[in-house]
């Protein structure tokens, strides 16, 4: 099962979260989110912020 950090939420929380369910963490997954830049007609892409996934098994 995967558990996604929520936008107002922290990862402690989320972890939280995952325990009252039930489930254990076995794997942390970070990614990227980028914005597309145009400057003078090339496209350049720039970190906006990170969605951060957890993997987790049943206990």
């Amino acid at each position: 099962m995967k558990f996604e950090v929520q936008e107002n939420e922290s990862i402690s929380e989320c972890l939280d979260r995952m325990q009252k369910e039930g489930y254990t963490p076995i794997k942390r997954m970070e990614k990227p989110i980028f914005k597309e830049q145009i400057t003078n007609g090339s496209a350049s892409y720039e970190p906006v912020s990170r969605k951060i996934i957890f993997e987790a098994i049943k206990k």
